[in-house]
C-alpha cells in the first residue's frame, strides 16, 4: 500500500481531516464527529434547559422565545402556506454529522407535516409558554408527547436549527485558533439568525472548516444524547399510573380516573390500554405537565445518563472504528477496485466478516459485555469500508415496495443490493423467502446479498435450519457473520 492509500484509509473523524490533536478538541468540549457517516447522536433540548451554564440556558430561552413568537402569530390568525414554510420548515443541519442517516449525512429535515403538527398545537398544548404553573419551564418536547409521527429526530432537527447560530460561532472560534487557514472557507450560511422585528430568517458569514463541498459544524458533547430525549413518549406511557396518582387536585384526579376507565375496554389488550392512555393524555394535558415536572426534578440524572450514552458512542464508534480502520489499512487488495459491483460488494462484506469474526471487530456490538443487537451498527461499519470506492452507495433506497438497506451502483446497468438482518429477527424466515426476490425485481437487478448477523449459537442454528428448510443454494448471496463473544480467543478481554 502506498502512503496516500494509508492516509485516506485512516481519515474518518474531524481531527483526522483537519489535523487537530484529539485531546485539543476534547479540551474544547466538542464531540469528534465522523466526516464520512452520521453517528447516532442528537441534541436534547432538555440538556440546554437543565444545564448550569448560562450560555446553554440562554439558548433554551431563545428556543422558547421563537415558539412564543409562532404561537402569537398563530393566535392572530391563520398562517398561510408560505409563512408555514418560512417559519416552521427547516432542512436537517447535515453539517454537524449527527443523526440517523447512514449514507452520507443528508436527512429529511422538517417539512410541512411537522409544520402543521406544531402550528395546530400552539393554541392549546403551548398556550401557557412562559407562564407555566406546574413545570419550572417551557419545553418543546411537549409536541412529541402528544402527536404521532413527531419523534426525537424532529425535535433534534428543530432544536439544532434554532441554535445553529451558536453552533456556527462555536465552530468558527475553534477553527480560527486550531485549524490551518487553508482548510477554512468563508461561508454565507442561510437561516443563521432570526430577525424578530421583521419576522424573517437572515443569513450570516462565518469562517468554517471546509471539507470537499461543504462546511463542518462542531457540537458541544455535553448537549448530546443517544436513543431518546430525556422527556420522551415511552417514559410517559410507562409512568402513566404513577403520574396520574401524583396529581394533587383530588377532583381532577377523579375525573382523569373516570375518563380513563370509560375508554379502557374490559379485558383490554396491551394495544387497547395504550390507546386509552393516548386518549386520556389528549383530554387532560395536565398529566403531561406533571410528567415533565418529575423529569425536571431529576435533571441531574439526565446529564449523567446522556453523558454515559455519549461515552458509549465514543467507545463503540470513535475508538473501536479507529481500531478497525487500522486493520483495514493493512489489506492492500481491499482497495483495488473489482470489475463489477457484485464482486466489489462481496469483497467488502467478506472483509467485514473477517474483521468482525477474527480480528476483534465483534467488540463494537457489545456494551459492558452484553450485545447491543442493532442492524444500524452493522450498516455504519459497512458504510465505512466503502470510503474511496468509485461505486455509488445509497442507503434506504425506496423502490415502491419498501426500502433497501443499500444499493451499490455504477451506472444504470450495474447495481447490487445489500440487506442486513439480525438472526434474532422474528420475520427472518419470511424475509429470506420473499424480500430479496421482490427487491431484485423492483430495482431491475439480479444481484443482491443478504447479510445476517448472529450473537448466539442458538441464533446461528436457527438461521441454518431456515436455510436448510427453504433449500437455499450456497450461491444465493446469503452471508452469515458471527458476532458471538463466547467463541472468540480474546473474549475475556472484550
Amino acid at each position: 500500500m502506498n502512503p496516500t492509500d494509508h492516509e485516506r484509509a485512516a481519515r474518518i473523524y474531524f481531527t483526522d481531516f483537519f489535523d487537530v490533536p484529539p485531546d485539543v478538541l476534547a479540551d474544547y468540549g466538542a464531540f469528534n464527529v465522523a466526516c464520512i457517516v452520521d453517528l447516532p447522536l442528537f441534541i436534547d433540548p432538555f440538556l440546554l434547559f437543565t444545564s448550569s451554564k448560562p450560555e446553554y440556558q440562554a439558548l433554551h430561552n431563545e428556543i422558547i422565545r421563537y415558539l412564543s413568537f409562532l404561537r402569537d402569530k398563530s393566535v392572530e390568525g391563520s398562517i398561510g402556506e408560505g409563512l408555514l414554510k418560512a417559519w416552521y420548515c427547516f432542512p436537517e443541519v447535515k453539517q454537524n454529522r449527527l443523526g440517523f442517516c447512514l449514507t452520507g449525512n443528508s436527512g429529511r429535515g422538517l417539512g410541512m407535516g411537522f409544520a402543521q403538527a406544531l402550528n395546530e398545537n400552539l393554541h392549546h398544548l403551548f398556550r401557557d409558554f412562559g407562564k407555566e404553573k406546574v413545570t419550572k419551564g417551557s419545553h418543546l418536547e411537549k409536541l412529541v408527547l402528544i402527536r404521532e409521527r413527531v419523534g426525537r429526530d424532529n425535535i433534534s432537527d428543530f432544536t439544532t436549527n434554532l441554535i445553529k447560530g451558536y453552533l456556527l460561532e462555536y465552530t468558527q472560534r475553534f477553527a480560527k485558533t486550531h485549524i490551518d487557514p487553508l482548510k477554512l472557507k468563508r461561508v454565507n450560511v442561510p437561516k443563521a439568525k432570526f430577525n424578530y422585528e421583521f419576522g424573517v430568517w437572515e443569513g450570516a458569514i462565518f469562517e468554517l472548516p471546509w471539507l470537499v463541498d461543504d462546511y463542518v459544524l462542531l457540537t458541544p458533547e455535553e448537549i448530546l444524547t443517544k436513543d431518546d430525549t430525556w422527556i420522551n413518549k415511552e417514559d410517559l406511557r410507562r409512568d402513566f399510573p404513577t403520574i396520574r396518582e401524583a396529581i394533587p387536585n383530588g377532583a381532577l384526579r377523579a375525573q382523569i380516573d373516570q375518563y380513563f376507565r370509560s375508554v379502557l375496554p374490559r379485558r383490554a389488550t396491551v394495544k387497547e390500554e395504550r390507546e386509552a392512555i393516548e386518549k386520556t393524555l389528549r383530554r387532560f394535558h395536565e398529566l403531561i405537565d406533571y410528567y415533565i415536572r418529575d423529569k425536571e426534578e431529576r435533571g441531574d440524572e439526565a446529564i449523567s445518563w446522556s453523558a454515559q450514552k455519549v461515552r458509549e458512542v465514543d467507545n463503540r464508534f470513535v475508538q473501536n472504528i479507529s481500531y478497525l480502520v487500522r486493520l483495514i489499512s493493512k489489506h492492500c487488495p481491499f482497495y483495488s477496485t473489482p470489475s463489477t459491483t457484485l464482486e466489489e460488494t462481496r469483497r467488502k462484506i467478506e472483509f467485514l466478516k473477517q474483521v468482525i469474526e477474527n480480528q476483534d471487530g465483534y467488540r463494537i456490538f457489545y456494551v459492558n459485555g452484553k450485545p447491543v443487537e442493532r442492524e444500524a451498527d452493522l450498516q455504519i461499519l459497512f458504510k465505512l469500508v466503502w470510503d474511496g470506492s468509485p461505486s455509488s452507495v445509497d442507503s434506504e433506497v425506496n423502490n415502491g415496495r419498501g426500502p433497501v438497506d443499500f444499493k451499490v451502483s455504477r451506472g444504470a446497468n450495474d447495481k447490487t443490493l445489500v440487506e442486513f438482518k439480525l438472526a434474532s429477527n422474528a420475520q427472518l424466515e419470511r424475509n429470506i423467502e420473499n424480500q430479496v426476490a421482490i427487491y431484485e425485481k423492483a430495482n431491475g437487478t439480479t444481484q443482491s446479498y443478504k447479510v445476517i448477523l448472529f450473537f448466539t449459537a442458538r441464533d446461528e442454528a436457527k438461521v441454518r435450519r431456515i436455510l436448510q428448510r427453504l433449500k437455499v443454494p450456497q450461491d444465493a448471496g446469503i452471508i452469515l457473520i458471527d458476532a458471538r463473544r463466547d467463541n472468540k480467543p480474546s473474549a475475556s478481554k472484550a
